[in-house]
């Protein structure tokens, strides 16, 4: 099968798109053929190994430990091992890998039936790769960090990328009052996704409106955390998903501190691969509450030029990798 393979860390130029052998399912796993994959920011991490901390986490210090990247993938079962049972050739699924060997960006993966999701019929193999680590960050971080509850004042900071293109539906969803921060150009398209309110960043300062937020979801958090406090109710709280490695470091170490003396709450979210939040939010997007934003689509062979285009600037939403 084809495969995009890389040995060292680096550009995306030192990706490579190699025959491989393709993987045979053990007992417990299915075969899944990769329709579509779509790339997140931990692949360019994984690809560049910078910050060097990151190497702790996503690979060897020296030389990445798996040579293929993708976490998301959405594609049809083309065989299962014997013990299945949940599954059968021809069924769509779709999941998130990054807990099981990633692979995503290849024809074919293996991987234990747990982590997958039927896929919706009423999307497209694009929309379903692009909902995984995105989608069940945005989920977990508002339903699980954030408590959020019907009817409270939501500010999604960060609102065009992928993960908070999700944060604004899911918060609808659950029935809050949703404030989207994005540039100009992202304006119409947080409107489109169900925003109450939009501010355009390049305008208007949201530290300076003199609103306040029950609950803040920092799908980028590259403002300070004292901005982020100035503008929580007195009870408010504040979940940061997103943003450079320093400023994630920076909410997990200070928020605590900025805080403190107060009944206010700045905390982080580490979204944990779950196939059922993952068929949570199939039932949306089946229901019509969430739609996947796709910024671009590339071919497997240009793969590079995806990861190229993600790293070197803002997407309005996903980046997906059509295969099949």
């Amino acid at each position: 099968m084809k495969a995009i393979v890389y040995t060292q860390y680096g550009t995306p130029d030192v990706l490579r798109l190699q025959e491989v052998e393709r993987p045979s399912p053990k007992d417990d796993d299915v075969l899944v053929k990769i329709h579509a994959a779509s790339v997140n920011k931990s692949d360019w991490l994984r690809l560049t190994g910078k910050p060097f901390i990151t190497r702790l986490f996503t690979g060897g210090p020296l030389q990445p430990q798996l040579n293929i990247l993708g976490s998301d993938i959405a594609g049809t079962v083309e065989a299962v091992g014997r013990n299945i049972r949940s599954f059968r050739p021809g069924d769509e699924v779709f999941a998130d890998i990054s807990g099981v060997g990633l692979g995503g960006f290849a024809e074919y993966v293996a991987v234990p039936e747990k982590v997958l999701a039927r896929k919706p019929a009423s999307i497209s193999f694009e929309e379903a790769a692009a909902v995984p680590v995105a989608g069940v960050t945005a989920l977990q971080g508002l339903r699980d960090k954030g408590h959020l509850q019907p009817g409270q004042k939501v500010l999604i900071h960060g609102a065009s990328g992928g993960v908070g293109t999700f944060a604004v539906q899911v918060a609808k969803a659950f029935g809050a009052e949703v404030t989207a921060v994005c540039s100009t150009r992202n304006v119409e398209m947080a409107r489109s996704m169900g925003a109450d309110e939009v501010i355009d960043y390049k305008k208007e300062d949201f530290a300076k409106r003199g609103e306040h937020y029950d609950l803040i979801f920092a799908a980028n958090g590259n403002r300070t955390l004292a901005n982020f406090r100035r503008v929580l109710t007195p009870d408010g709280l504040c979940v940061i998903a997103g943003g450079s490695m320093r400023q994630i470091f920076r909410g997990m170490l200070f928020g605590s501190l900025v805080t403190m003396g107060s009944r206010q709450k700045i905390t982080n979210i580490a979204a944990q691969s779950d196939a059922q939040d993952l068929a949570y939010l199939a039932e949306l997007l089946e229901a019509g509450k969430v739609r996947p934003v796709i910024d671009r689509c590339y071919p497997l062979s240009d793969t590079a030029d995806a990861l190229r285009y993600l790293g070197d600037t803002h997407p309005s939403g996903k980046v997906v990798i059509q295969i099949h």
